[in-house]
């Protein structure tokens, strides 16, 4: 058995760093071994599509693999100030602007109220998960229980993604409100590499020195990271209703004569973009181990957060509209340039400030959801067991926030703002949808309640309502003016989820708080979702496709075989279940 495996967990190790920590499992102990680990690679990769975890296995057992217990210290108010912390940073300040002169115009309010939904409505699906399920891995472990370990780790893979782009993107706009409030052009704070690319040429010392300092913060204490994140995110509610009311004494209504200059394609074109300012809650999700009571503090803490969240865009949007015609908007500092061209040159050193504070919080609650989401997989063996250490003294992930804030800082170090901001939305897209689904089988489908009958039905509904989104997304995607194929795939995805309501009894019942209205909420969200990437363009999928190719080559090469390896260890103590009746061989 490997010292990693089992019941035993972790064995301590201070900060060693040999084979043992990193591929400690039976298949890389020879060559031998791995070639016949490579030979059997069809029948463990059927094993661990099949094979779903247990509740009480990610709560207990693969918990246990950290060494040390995170400490359970936030509670409904620390979680909501995260939420808001998480959120309200660089999307609201940059992509607002943007958005509004290239594609929605003044009806860029609409598009943050399309995107709010869409939040809104995942924000319910995870929170049903992190009460029931509250484990340090987020979306990642409630997949691993619902869809299995394959599709876990093809989610986590698109959500580190997210995180790291996400805050090398954020780190770099850091660099450049810190520019604005010191009156100087941003690049005058970066290095020129006059030998790289365009658009790696400048080196950002300013946005790894942000890092590092937030990488302090998040290894020391969560309480402590709390604690100020409250304090700053006081600072910026103060911003927010600033620029709120000195910006609506400034407001002419003929800047909303055109309000839809685009049309309604043109609002969730912008509204796909400025998903991205919701992206954030998740991490919050991830803080459930650290919570003294999840059933009653993680609803609380998210709906909250979200619902201030949404109402602050909606009203700093219509803010911006009315202060400037949204030709004019520039697209780096919108509210800054808006407060000098009506005659309020000083609010955009208040602006900047609130800006970096946002963007300031916005990068502490990443490093601490992220280093969580890093440690639950490396707790499962997919990743290296070394990132799943738990430090004794601080009850903090050291080695998986180190590691991924490393990450973030070399993207942030060389890459262009331009570059970033392309990766923008689709992988937590990708993400929130696979959750809705996720609850629906958490729901519908329990192995040995759920009937044959009932299995069928749920999984012909579930293809209908999948089908039916896609076709309306890739049809939204292809054709401009067209209508008819809505007359067909709307009517589907209505009665898809009737039928899933009337003919398929729910198999359980949430424990503790549950998402309302259940089929459809969460199948909104799935067609919610799903029509929001159809509204990204071509290159970002690409990439989507590039790195996804690339995770399933490391999954192929070392993942499947780690995490393999560890689950059989452990089925002894039966703390894994396959998803159909009779197990892989």
């Amino acid at each position: 058995m490997g010292e990693y495996g089992g019941d035993e967990g972790v064995r301590r190790r201070g900060c060693s760093c040999t084979k043992e920590n990193f591929l400690p499992e039976e298949s890389f102990r020879s060559w031998g071994n791995y070639a016949r680990a490579w030979k059997e690679t069809p029948r463990r990769l059927k094993d661990r599509v099949l094979t779903r975890s247990l509740d009480q296995t990610e709560l207990v057992d693969v918990k246990a693999r950290s060494q040390h217990e995170m400490k359970k210290t936030l509670n409904w108010w620390d979680l909501m100030w995260f939420g808001i912390g998480a959120v309200i940073g660089a999307g609201i300040f940059v992509l607002t602007g943007l958005e509004a002169r290239d594609h929605a115009g003044p009806a860029v309010v609409l598009s943050y109220v399309v995107s709010g939904i869409s939040a809104l409505l995942s924000v319910f699906c995870y929170t049903e998960f992190a009460v029931e399920i509250p484990v340090a891995g987020g979306s990642f472990a409630y997949l691993r229980v619902e869809l299995g370990d394959f599709m876990a780790f093809i989610a986590a893979g698109n959500i580190l993604l997210e995180y790291v782009i996400g805050g090398a993107a954020v780190a770099r706009s850091w660099t450049s409100y810190f520019a604005t409030l010191l009156n100087h052009d941003p690049n005058d704070f970066r290095i020129v590499a006059h030998g790289l690319s365009p658009d790696y040429r400048y080196l950002d010392p300013i946005a790894i020195v942000v890092l590092a300092v937030i990488c302090v913060m998040a290894v020391m204490s969560t309480k402590g990271s709390s604690r100020f994140n409250y304090i700053a995110s006081i600072f910026h509610v103060a911003v927010i209703i600033f620029i709120i009311i000195a910006g609506l004494t400034k407001a002419d209504t003929k800047n909303y004569r055109d309000f839809t200059p685009s049309g309604v394609r043109g609002i969730f074109q912008a509204s796909a973009v400025l998903f991205f300012a919701y992206v954030g809650f998740d991490a919050v999700s991830t803080m459930a181990e650290e919570t003294k009571n999840p059933g009653r503090d993680i609803p609380i803490g998210l709906v909250g957060s979200m619902v201030i969240t949404t109402l602050a865009y909606c009203l700093l949007a219509v803010t911006l509209c009315l202060m400037q015609p949204y030709q004019t908007i520039d697209v780096d500092a919108p509210f800054s340039v808006a407060f000098e061209a009506v005659g309020m040159g000083w609010a955009k050193y208040i602006v900047a400030a609130g800006a970096l504070k946002g963007m300031t919080t916005v990068l502490l609650v990443s490093a601490v959801g992220q280093a969580r989401y890093l440690t639950h997989i490396a707790r499962t063996h997919m990743l290296p067991p070394w990132l799943a250490i738990v430090n004794e003294k601080t009850g903090t992930p050291v080695n998986a926030t180190v590691v991924m804030i490393a990450a973030t800082a070399v993207i942030a170090f060389f890459t262009s703002l331009g570059i970033l901001s392309n990766l923008l939305s689709i992988s937590t897209l990708f993400i929130f949808m696979l959750v809705a689904i996720g609850l629906l089988v958490r729901r519908y489908y329990v192995s040995g309640v759920t009937t044959t009958a009932n299995r069928i039905k749920f999984i012909v509904f579930l293809a209908l309502i999948l089908g039916s989104s896609i076709a309306t997304a890739l049809y939204w995607a292809i054709s401009t003016d067209g209508w008819i194929a809505y007359a067909i795939t709307g009517p589907i995805w209505l009665l898809s989820t009737i039928g899933l309501w009337l003919f398929v009894p729910q198999a359980r019942e949430p424990k503790v708080w549950g998402v309302p209205l259940v089929p459809w909420l969460p199948s909104l969200s799935i067609a919610i979702n799903i029509f929001l990437l159809g509204s990204i363009d071509r290159a970002s999928f690409e990439r989507f496709g590039l790195w996804t190719l690339i995770i399933l080559v490391y999954y192929f090469l070392f993942g499947l075989h780690a995490s393999y390896d560890t689950a059989k260890e452990a089925s002894s103590a039966k703390q894994m279940k396959n998803v159909e009746e009779g197990a892989v061989n």
